[in-house]
């Protein structure tokens, strides 16, 4: 090798993602890259213009822009650019300038797509960086508080591209290319405006589905498109459009406003509205390899939470962002539980329960969990694999600082390993037959989300609890008087009430005085108006809107909710920043004036909505 490709050489051995391919591989690459050199301030790539190189930094900055104009990114020494384009029609999609002399190295496009095809891990960090870089130089706070604030419909740049139902995949991919997007919207314009469309047509669809299958170009666009689709609604906050995103696996967004389209948002879109903390960490979580991998994870998972904090987030964000690595975790464990024990002998769904599934989930958390089996399972043939999956998930979950149950609400518990039909059972005869013990399972068992397998069972099941539970006034009383059981921390003179028992006396214990008695009373409203769904905000908005409280204890109720969250939220936080293990427990005295004054009025919010509950699930009153 020439003197110039050795000092190429031993750049791209010190920088991610090139350190991650074989070392005769990128001997290849820098015998193959040609170097560029740019004035600061000259055009590097145009918006649309075509591009054969993929570019990587060896010197100076750059900055790459939004389509819009808008600064979307600036790269320094180790960065790269101009993958979108080459993966994407060798269109240029983020246009760059360079903003100091730089030096770039130039690795043809053919080389590139063969070590993003050969090379897992490579392709991985590729996507991973594309995800999660961020502006670092500009405006940071107020890309931090836009996070909070913003609208999915603040991010849609342009109108969406409609192609009609009966058009060919050959018209799809000439229309994408003449639009310079990267997805379609299949519309049925037979239908009404807010019902027409029915699919996403994206180029990685035409690239797996039509050309990796070797189908005619005249395919029609339904049979490559998907037709079930993930979408947001455009009042919807920027922050829910990551985690659906992230949950899904999604990397094309249609945004909806009454059903009509408004445009699409890409991961491109929304990255920059998400701490680049939570994305590395779920990332990182499906890459492990071992149940000693996640476990190492943990420190980032706190770095995480305490980042979120630091930027203030709100507690809606955090509890989202928390579950979505929570259900990760999950999902990883139960990957390599059937690599362990092989495919399992029938279906399943594994259920996450509480706050996880409620998606108000913190640092200090439990693990809830439970299993819907097959109605062909037969427990001498099958529950021995069933048992060892939920113990190594269980274990895992354990060893990667989600606690056990003390109470004992996991699927190692056979109680809570059973075929659908007995779950079915359990839930009819929970509302129809309210017991204590009973009532005590509905209050744990009401907000359940199916995280990995046949994930519809748990639908089905929720479906269930809200067309028994709706009507039945009984039942509803009954589970108000159990609401009534956890009472805010006020004295009679409205002074705070603390702790008298256990380790932590004189304190208030946050989540059992707290957030817990919120979320019984809102979940016992939520019910009798027939709520779908989970999180405690949003389930109180569908209160709000049925009308059944008075004016303006709803929106009191919201703040109660997001200034009892916050305070033991930021509690949990200093606990981390003092190397002391996190807790629910605080200290009144260790409050300001201000904090002790507003938790004061939060908990009176909540003593006097318990107050009305007790009220309007009276036994025999009609709700």
């Amino acid at each position: 090798m020439q003197a110039e490709q050795i000092e190429i050489l031993e750049f791209l051995r010190q920088h991610q993602p090139f350190s991650l391919l074989p070392d005769d591989v990128l001997q290849q690459v820098a015998q193959s890259v040609d170097v560029a050199y740019y004035k600061a301030g000259s055009q590097i790539l145009e918006l649309g213009a075509e591009i054969n190189d993929w570019f990587i930094l060896r010197s100076g900055a750059v900055e790459v822009y939004r389509r819009n104009g808008e600064l979307y990114n600036r790269l320094t020494a180790g960065g790269f650019f101009g993958e979108f384009g080459l993966l994407r029609n060798r269109r240029v999609r983020f246009p760059v300038t360079a903003l100091e002399d730089s030096l770039t190295y130039l690795v043809p496009a053919e080389l590139f797509a063969q070590l993003f095809e050969e090379y897992e891990d490579f392709a991985d960090q590729v996507e991973v960086e594309d995800r999660t870089r961020l502006r670092q130089a500009v405006a940071r706070r107020e890309d931090a508080n836009e996070l909070m604030t913003a609208r999915i419909e603040t991010l849609v740049s342009r109108d969406p591209v409609l192609l009609p139902y009966t058009a060919s995949a050959r018209m799809a991919a000439q229309c994408m290319t003449e639009e310079n997007v990267s997805a379609l919207l299949v519309v049925d314009e037979t239908r009404a405006a807010e019902d027409a469309l029915v699919g996403i047509v994206t180029d990685r669809d035409i690239t797996d589905r039509l050309v990796a299958a070797g189908l005619p170009f005249e395919t029609p666009v339904t049979e490559v498109m998907s037709s079930q689709l993930t979408w947001v609604a455009h009042n919807q906050l920027v922050f829910e459009a990551m985690l659906r995103m992230l949950r899904d696996n999604v990397h094309h967004l249609p945004v909806l406003r009454k059903g009509i389209p408004l445009g699409v948002i890409t991961l491109p879109d929304i990255v920059q509205y998400e701490s680049q903390n939570s994305l590395f960490v779920v990332r990182s979580i499906f890459s492990a390899q071992t149940v000693e991998e996640l476990t190492a994870l943990v420190p980032h998972v706190r770095s995480s939470f305490r980042r979120m904090i630091a930027e203030d987030a709100n507690s809606r964000m955090i509890g989202s962002s928390m579950a979505v690595i929570g259900r990760s975790f999950k999902q990883r464990l139960l990957e390599l539980a059937e690599e362990k024990l092989g495919p399992p002998p029938v279906p399943y769904c594994f259920l996450a329960l509480g706050s996880m599934a409620r998606e108000e989930q913190l640092i200090v958390t439990d693990q809830d969990n439970a299993i819907i089996l097959d109605n062909r399972f037969n427990a001498e043939q099958h529950d021995d694999y069933f048992l060892q999956l939920a113990t190594f998930v269980a274990d895992g979950l354990a060893a990667c600082g989600y606690q056990y149950c003390n109470g004992g609400i996991m699927a190692t518990n056979k109680t809570w390993r059973q075929p659908l039909k007995v779950w079915e059972q359990y839930f009819t005869d929970w509302i129809e037959k309210p017991t204590p013990e009973f009532l005590l399972n509905s209050s744990i068992f009401f907000d359940l989300e199916g995280v990995w397998g046949e994930t519809r069972w748990a639908d089905m099941l929720n479906k269930l609890i809200r067309s028994k539970a709706q009507h039945n006034s009984r039942f509803l009383a009954c589970m108000a008087r159990c609401a009534l059981q956890r009472t805010p921390p006020l004295g009679f003179f409205k002074s705070f009430v603390m702790e008298v028992n256990g380790n932590h006396t004189q304190s208030i214990n946050m989540k059992r005085r707290g957030t817990a008695p919120l979320a019984d009373l809102i979940r016992v409203h939520a019910l009798s108006v027939g709520s779908s769904s989970r999180n405690s905000f949003e389930r109180l908005q569908d209160i709000i809107d049925a009308k059944i409280l008075s004016p303006g204890s709803g929106p009191d109720l919201r703040d109660a909710l997001e200034l009892i969250a916050m305070v033991r939220i930021r509690h949990q936080a200093l606990d981390l920043d003092a190397g002391i293990e996190p807790d629910n427990n605080i200290e009144p005295e260790n409050l300001s004036d201000f904090e002790r004054k507003n938790l004061r009025d939060a908990f009176l919010i909540v003593a006097n909505a318990q107050k009305y509950l007790k009220y309007r699930y009276q036994p025999g009153r009609t709700v």
